[in-house]
């Protein structure tokens, strides 16, 4: 384990100092489209689960008409 230097709780980020996380932000939520890779994968992961379930209803709901 390396020892950390520098005071606890206190950091220091160039980009946030820059503005690139607030630049890049601001362009995913413009493009709808996150730009990071875990956000992509949640975005994608939403997505597959919503169409799962109405993929589910749909063919109950098929199966149901055949019945009556």
């Amino acid at each position: 384990m390396t020892k950390r230097s520098g005071i606890p709780g206190l950091s220091f980020s160039w980009r946030r100092a820059l503005g690139v996380s607030a630049a890049q932000a601001k362009l995913s939520r413009k493009v709808g489209v996150p730009l990071s890779r875990s956000g992509r994968q949640r975005k994608v992961g939403r997505s597959l689960g919503c169409g799962v379930l109405v993929a589910t209803i749909g063919a109950g709901w098929s199966v149901l008409r055949m019945l009556v």
